[in-house]
This record gives structure tokens, sequence and C-alpha cells, in this order.
């Protein structure tokens, strides 16, 4: 009696097809090391990355004042780029800089300004560049939600996702909008977008945020496609957990880096990496986000956001008590 096989003639063509599937897993695998070894250990020794000091004599940072922003702002002060600050608390600017001006020697120009707002906000603040020479534009304004929260019970709902909408997504497309036509005229230019680890897959109970950060990820991506040969360089940043006042996370570890950490080593992957996750911990992170199956990424989102929304709402209970 012959043997029975349930595909018959179809073993050799799924054997090939297992051995192809197996064969891009580990070539993927092998480029992400590669990729990382490059960016993250060879990058700053070697001089691979891109030299900020070429492309203009400033830098444009939008959120400046706290956390990530901030961080830009030092490092790119502190390679001898003169630094605009865009926030919205002009006590904070002026603080900002006025340590940056001591502890760098560079020039510094502050404009307040609410990213909440309509058009008017981006009439004032290109008058007020006009003229200047801004080589590196970094996009950072932003907000998220308080803690993670089903759609329809986020508090304050209409003005929350109006105000997440401009901030999130309309001050990167406006800033790029007032910043790339003088890159062009001088054939050269850096422009970096602070998305999030959470626009790389949607990301339920941070809905919204997450879609906002998909967005800039795609504007970033399509940008950079139609602008790399006219000597434009767009680079998407998508940070998993980062000490800052946004994630409220005081403590920095391995995978979740201090602001100056995580920017020192983002800014090294300028002109290697178009699109990255800033640094290794977060990069490895990435590919496994990339590889896991979306079911099992869902899952995983939505136990760990219960559980920040189930402890965030106790604690509010407790005020209300007290």
């Amino acid at each position: 009696m012959p043997e029975f096989t349930p595909f018959g003639a179809l073993n050799p063509a799924l054997a090939t097809l297992g051995a192809v599937v197996a064969f891009y897993a580990v070539f993927r695998l092998v480029t992400s090391l590669l990729n990382g070894l490059k960016a993250f250990f060879l990058a700053g020794p070697l001089g691979l990355s891109a030299n900020v000091k070429n492309y203009g004599d400033w830098a444009a940072v939008t959120g400046a004042t706290d956390g990530i922003g901030k961080a830009y702002a030092e490092q790119l002060a502190a390679k001898g780029l003169n630094i605009i600050l865009l926030s919205r608390s002009e006590d904070k600017l002026n603080n900002v800089a006025a340590e940056i001006e001591s502890k760098y020697s560079v020039k510094t120009k502050t404009i307040a300004v609410d990213f909440t707002g309509g058009e008017e906000i981006y009439t004032k603040i290109a008058k007020e560049v006009a003229g200047l020479s801004i080589g590196v534009l970094v996009n950072n304004v932003g907000i998220s939600y308080r803690f993670p929260e089903y759609f329809h019970e986020i508090p304050d709902r209409q003005k929350m996702l109006m105000n997440m909408l401009n901030l999130n997504c309309m001050s990167v497309t406006q800033m790029t909008s007032i910043v790339l036509p003088g890159m062009l005229d001088r054939k050269k230019g850096i422009v970096v977008n602070v998305s999030s680890a959470s626009g790389m897959q949607p990301s339920p109970l941070l809905t919204v945020y997450s879609a906002t950060k998909a967005y800039v990820d795609y504007l970033t991506r399509a940008l950079q496609t139609e602008y790399a040969s006219k000597g434009i360089i767009f680079q998407s940043v998508l940070p998993f957990f980062v000490s800052t006042k946004m994630s409220k996370i005081r403590r920095s570890s391995i995978t979740i880096p201090t602001p100056t950490a995580f920017v020192r080593s983002a800014l090294a992957t300028l002109g290697i990496e178009d699109r990255t996750n800033g640094c290794l911990s977060h990069s490895i992170q990435g590919w496994v986000v990339d590889v896991a199956p979306a079911w099992l990424v869902n899952k995983v989102t939505v136990s760990m956001h219960l559980g920040i929304r189930k402890s965030a709402l106790r604690r509010l209970e407790q005020k209300k008590v007290n």
C-alpha cells in the first residue's frame, strides 16, 4: 500500500516555500544586526554620521524646554549650531536659552508659541525665522493621553482630540513647510521628526496618539523618498519608553534611557538610518515588534495598557478621597 502524504505533490513546493520564509527571517535578523552595529557602534568612531554643522548655522527644535526636545537642543548646540527654541512657556524658553548660551557659547532665539493653535501661529513663526540659515529642524512637540483610556472615555474628548491633532500632526507638517524651501535653495538640510514606537503598530487605548505618530512616521518616510536626491535628510525617530515627563517614568534603565542618552545615540544614526528607534535597546524592541504576529503585539499592548489604566484610576480615586 503506498504511503499517504497529506499534500502529495505539493510537499516539494511547501518545503521550498518554508525554506524561503526561513531564509528571509534570517536575512532580516542579520541585516538588523549589521545595521545596529553600524549605527550604534561604528558611526561615532568612524565618522559615518551626518555632520550637522555642514547643513546650516541654525537648528530649530519644537517642544524644546523638556525631555527629548531639550536634549536635542543641547546636543545640537554642543556641535556648534545656534538654536531656535520653540515651546509654549516663555519663562522656560528663556531659562533653557540662557543655559545653552552659557554652556555652549552659541546664539539662541526663542519663539513662545502654543502649537494647539491654528494657521496664525505658523505665520508668526515664518516671520520670526525668515532669513536664518536653518540646517536642522527637529519636530518634537507633542502630547499623549494622561493614561491609557478607551476612546469614548477620554476626558474633555473633543478639545483633547483637536489639541492632539494640532500638536502631533499639524506642527510637523507646517514646520516642515516653513523650513524646507530654504533647505532646497541651499541643496542641503536635515529634518528629524520624533514619532513613537506606538506608531509602528496600532496601540489600543492610546488609539489617537498612536494614529498621530503613525502619520508622523509615514509623512517622514514619504518625504525622505521625495527629497533624498535633493540633499535633504528626513529621519523618523520612533522611541519606546524614555524617562521623560510625558512617559511619567523617572528612573532610567537599560531599556529606558535618559533623554540625553537617547538623543546622543539617535543623532549618531543621522545619515545612516532614515527610520530608527534611536538607541540599541529600543532597536531590539522594535525588531521584536516587527517580527511578532500582530495579534500577539495587540494582546500584550492591551494587557499592559489596561494595567496602567487601572493603576491611574485607582490613584485618581485616592486623590478624591483625600
